[in-house]
């Protein structure tokens, strides 16, 4: 097994079609970077019309064959990928870092490890599905069955390239569809690499493929009347326009799209705990994920002691290359994505909040050429300033002091955003009286960020429709027909 390393460089990459590489038929080709040098790591084939054309094709044939597959056999299928990305595990947390730029630390022990978790989750779901039977005594009964849709289509988001994709893909293979999926252009590699492996464990063809490109050949397959269902991962207004353009076939969607989430913590709190949540809740993979408990909110009695606490905490990450093991916070995934954090954390210190640490390009020459910035943190926030409203994607941390539980609720909830939140206290009543009064899919009680793939994960308000894990996934995967059988004579009407 050959691993890459923050100089690798690739051959052209092309796309995964009918169980194999093709070219794409476009001509065009798109580079994609490593964010911790901004070099070149490859070119990567553009898909086109004909290309999305061929892989619909290609999808509806596998769609016929791994519809009419067993449950016990599609279980066996996912349970072999799981298994084969378990024993290559370094070798895609390596692609995967050299990518995405999200360290070694987190993509060899979480990456690779959650998506054979999503897959052996889904193969054991794989013989529950089932329908219902309705008794219509005497002489009638009904059957309501749970069919496949047919031909799927996930979009990813380039944070979580390699989970992401199994997320969508395996519910909708266990339930009997075929996907065809696009990854985002700023990290193409490892879905290409979980394409092999599903080959490899024996999956059909045609019932997995892998189409490249930018936001054009997303929209191509938002509007292609031979696709049933789409899912995406990524910016609201991406979403909204994904959502538009599925309207006129009709399509079923999944949107899981931004947040901007609260944490809150009272003052009776287990103070390490909650400190430790609102780092990690934050700086974890630089802060580009999209449940980020970005508004840190803290009652009055503890508020200074807390904000105290976290700038010796946040100058002590290590801040560097992804490859190292000791890195704790790598760089952004690009140099715009950069400049755009960089330019809501010079807004934060122009406005009337106070600055407790970062938030800069860090002074070593060794990271010049990537794309880093110390985490953020700033205090004394208002909730109307922009950086605390707006979606940053990055390492900055905004913190609030609050006086009462009725308050807090009021001011969390003042958001387009609904994805997650997490609340801690000691006191069990209002923990949950604060959870179900939270606006947001998820809440975390004295925790944040973790979950089995057993868990619906997803958004209300404007952070997405539907669910991604948990059985409420198979609803989107699925629709129902009704067979309504009697067994006596029909009476003349007429």
């Amino acid at each position: 097994m050959k691993l890459v390393n923050a100089h690798t460089t690739l051959p052209t990459q092309r796309l995964y079609i009918d169980g194999e590489y093709v070219d794409a038929t476009s001509g065009e080709t798109f580079q994609t970077i490593n964010p911790a040098t901004n070099r070149v790591i490859c070119d990567v084939q553009q898909a086109g019309d004909e290309d999305v054309d061929r892989a619909v094709i290609t999808a509806r044939k596998g769609f016929l064959h791994w519809s009419r597959t067993p449950p016990v056999e599609r279980s066996r299928t996912l349970m072999r990928v799981a298994s084969i990305l378990r024993e290559r595990n370094l070798e895609f947390a390596y692609l995967e870092t050299l990518d995405t730029d999200r360290p070694l630390s987190e993509t060899t022990t979480d990456d690779v490890i959650y998506a054979s978790r999503i897959l052996e989750y889904y193969a054991g779901v794989a013989q529950t599905l089932r329908g219902d039977h309705y008794d219509l005594a005497p002489d009638n009964f009904a059957i309501v069955r749970r069919e496949p849709l047919g031909v799927c289509a996930g979009i990813g988001a380039w944070n979580y390239s390699l989970g992401i994709a199994v997320m969508k893909a395996a519910p909708a293979l266990v339930c009997g569809n075929s996907m065809i999926f696009k990854p985002a252009e700023l990290s193409p590699l490892t879905a290409l690499k979980l394409a092999e492996v599903f080959t490899e464990a024996g999956l059909p063809p045609g019932v997995f493929n892998v189409v490249q490109g930018d936001g054009r050949t997303g929209q191509l397959l938002s509007r292609h009347p031979g696709i049933s269902k789409i899912s995406f991962t990524g910016e609201g207004g991406t979403g909204r326009k994904v959502m538009v353009d599925a309207a006129p076939t009709l399509k079923h969607v999944t949107l899981e799209l931004g947040g901007k989430s609260p944490l809150i913590v009272f003052a009776d709190a287990d103070f390490d705990s909650a400190m430790n949540a609102a780092l990690v809740g934050n700086f974890f993979s630089a802060g580009e994920l999209c449940c980020t408990g970005t508004r840190v909110f803290v009652e009055r009695p503890i508020y200074d002691r807390f904000v105290a606490g976290l700038g010796p905490r946040v100058t002590a990450m290590r801040v560097g290359d992804p490859f190292d093991m000791e890195t704790q916070v790598g760089p952004l995934i690009s140099k715009a994505h950069m400049e755009k954090v960089l330019g809501y954390i010079e807004m934060a210190s122009a406005s009337a909040a106070t600055h407790v640490v970062g938030g800069r390009r860090p002074d070593s020459p060794e990271l010049q050429d990537g794309n880093y910035v110390t985490p953020a943190i700033f205090c004394d926030c208002a909730d109307d300033m922009q950086f605390v409203r707006d979606e940053i994607f990055g390492p900055v941390m905004s913190v609030m002091v609050f006086d009462e539980e009725n308050e807090v609720l009021r001011r969390a909830n003042d958001t387009v955003y609904g994805l997650a939140g997490g609340v801690f206290t000691s006191d069990f009543a209002r923990a949950h009286r604060v959870a179900i009064a939270l606006e947001a899919g998820t809440v975390w009680i004295n925790g944040y960020g973790s979950g089995p793939p057993s868990l619906p994960f997803g958004g209300v308000k404007q952070s997405g429709l539907g669910r991604e894990n948990g059985l409420a996934t198979l609803d989107a995967y699925t629709q129902t027909k009704t067979i309504n059988a009697s067994m006596s004579a029909m009476e003349r009407y007429y």
